[in-house]
């Protein structure tokens, strides 16, 4: 076995999933952004406000740098921008299998419309931002991903099953 890394736009999964598939794999879970809250004392819309996008950023790389260096085998749910890097991409690649989970803009709304922790979607018109954004983003997914699984209307038993084919 080795890292099953979950990649894909805010609100598609990655942790929901991660952790169901963490007690499938029998691999222990690990979410990049609750790494970067514990190691920088705050959470992460208090990182943006007090330090700015730039620096969230250089965290995330510096995540997945250390985690290059662990000796145990993770399920990896990532931050939604982790992988607009292109260095992150190339680490993802060599950590472990790479999955993108898939979602329309309009899933991602209503799923996160009324959270108030999500400082990119502050504003007016947050399916205007999350539709242009996946759209942005997207192509980067696809260009880190080993795998690409469409969540869209699907349990997460049937996304699970998805991802284990993926990485059988």
């Amino acid at each position: 076995m080795r890292n099953v890394i979950l990649i894909g736009y805010m609100g598609c999964g990655k942790s929901s999933v991660g952790v169901k598939l963490s007690y499938r794999l029998k691999q222990p879970f690990m979410d990049t952004d609750k790494l970067i809250e514990k190691n920088a004392g705050k959470t992460i819309a208090d990182i943006f406000d007090d330090e700015g996008e730039a620096f969230f950023r250089d965290l995330e790389t510096q995540v997945i740098r250390d985690l290059m260096d662990e000796k145990h085998w993770y399920v990896i749910s990532t931050g939604g921008g982790l992988p607009m890097r292109e260095e992150n991409r190339v680490m993802l690649k060599k950590l472990g299998k790479v999955i993108y989970l898939r979602v329309k803009p309009e899933t991602v709304y209503e799923r996160l419309k009324d959270d108030e922790t999500r400082p990119l979607l502050r504003g007016d018109d947050p399916l205007g931002k999350i539709t242009q954004m996946i759209a942005k983003r997207g192509p980067l997914y696809e260009e880190a991903a080993d795998e690409i699984v469409d969540v869209d209307g699907l349990s997460f038993e049937q996304i699970i099953a998805n991802i284990e084919r993926c990485i059988r």
